[in-house]
């Protein structure tokens, strides 16, 4: 039994029939790198692409921030991780729980959750969501970085009360049960009134067409988003991700391809952004 409220409930509130496929294309790690700047504001503007999620304390955010537009749906990408070996970031608030031996936040998860004190961990998040608004960014988002706190019952919380006071929708994964994930976290959002798409691939496989086209094709009625990590290329990006770049480079070309469009026209989609989530739940 599902731990979420019918796909059709959410459909209906955003206005549309009950069988109707709506699709949310995100584009995470906007701020991470002048090459994900790029590649994210071409996934939206020349490509599918419906909306993107803010890695504010990343190097690279306030770039992000002022190159975005008014009318450009955007999120913040909680981050408390930087995986990267030799591309650093940290908190921007005092957060010793948060740092790692090597400078900045930690590289892994288990590093994290293994240190992260749970007030710190809401305070550097609540400051993050708070900086974003700063820049001027009009918030329709949340959806952590790494799934750092989505998934952990120790932090789900926090997911949580940001969700409610910002009165924000949250990524939440379909594709793993609460009974795999030790307790009922999508029912602990819908009764709190907190709103999330129906379906969501919990996949971070770098490179993202066979993902993204079998979604399209299993296209279910409701809310289905379906996240892509659009860089352009550079020396840069290749420096720092190594092999994993090339995955992102290739997200660029497919979320501004022909082919991705005929796919979603032929499933017929209906593509909106996370904004109509976000006046759903405040209506």
């Amino acid at each position: 039994m599902s731990d979420s409220p019918a796909a059709g409930s959410l459909a209906e509130r955003l206005g549309h029939s009950p069988d109707t496929k709506l699709v949310i294309l995100s584009c995470d790690d906007l701020g991470a790198s002048h090459a994900s700047n790029m590649g994210v504001l071409q996934a939206m503007r020349d490509g599918a692409a419906t909306c993107a999620s803010l890695m504010v304390p990343a190097p690279w955010a306030c770039h992000a921030a002022g190159n975005v537009g008014a009318d450009d749906d955007i999120g913040v990408h909680l981050t408390l991780n930087a995986e990267h070996s030799c591309y650093r970031w940290g908190p921007i608030t005092h957060a010793p729980s948060l740092q790692s031996g090597e400078g900045g936040f930690p590289r892994t998860l288990a590093d994290l959750w293994e240190h992260a004190d749970h007030d710190e961990v809401l305070r550097e998040l609540r400051a993050q969501i708070e900086r974003a608004m700063a820049w001027d960014i009009d918030v329709t988002h949340l959806a952590p970085h790494l799934s750092a706190i989505t998934l952990r019952p120790e932090f789900f919380d926090v997911y949580l009360e940001l969700a409610h006071d910002y009165r924000l929708p949250i990524r939440l994964p379909s594709t793993i049960s609460a009974e795999r994930a030790g307790f009922p976290f999508r029912r602990l959002a819908a009764d709190e009134g907190v709103v999330f798409p129906d379906h969501f691939d919990h996949d971070w496989s770098p490179g993202s067409a066979r993902r993204v086209f079998d979604a399209i094709a299993a296209l279910q009625p409701g809310v289905t988003e379906i996240h892509v990590q659009p860089t352009i290329d550079t020396p840069e990006v290749r420096a720092f991700a190594g092999d994993v770049a090339e995955g992102w480079i290739a997200d660029l070309a497919l979320v501004t391809s022909a082919e991705l469009r005929t796919a979603l026209d032929e499933a017929g989609a209906v593509m909106i952004g996370f904004r109509e989530l976000r006046d759903a739940q405040r209506a």
